[in-house]
């Protein structure tokens, strides 16, 4: 299950900086797979350096397809575990096995 941040978010960063996948954005910033990690090429089928248009544009926000909830890092994930008014939570609409997580990770992480 990737992590979400939700409107409670007070926008203070402590989040961004925790995430090993650098799966974590400022409001209105673009992002890319190639962002803060070793990929290169495609994954699925998009050019890691492409930039992409923000997933909001009033708090930060996690970019679902790169959170691995810090599976292979962490034992908890990192952006919940700093977050001063408990934003980050899992997202119900993205629920993944431990093995899928892994995957996302070696992706990113070759």
């Amino acid at each position: 299950m990737a992590i979400m941040i939700t409107d409670e978010c007070i926008n203070c960063g402590a989040c961004e900086p925790e995430c090993p996948n650098n799966a974590i954005y400022e409001a209105g910033a673009e992002w890319a797979w190639a962002d803060g990690n070793s990929s290169s090429g495609e994954i699925d089928g998009v050019d890691v350096n492409k930039r992409n248009t923000p997933v909001s544009d009033e708090t930060y926000y996690i970019v679902t397809s790169k959170c691995t909830e810090c599976v292979g890092f962490h034992e908890e994930p990192q952006c919940a575990a700093v977050c001063p008014v408990d934003c980050c939570v899992p997202d119900p609409d993205h629920v993944e096995s431990q093995e899928v997580l892994l995957e996302k990770k070696s992706k990113m992480h070759s």
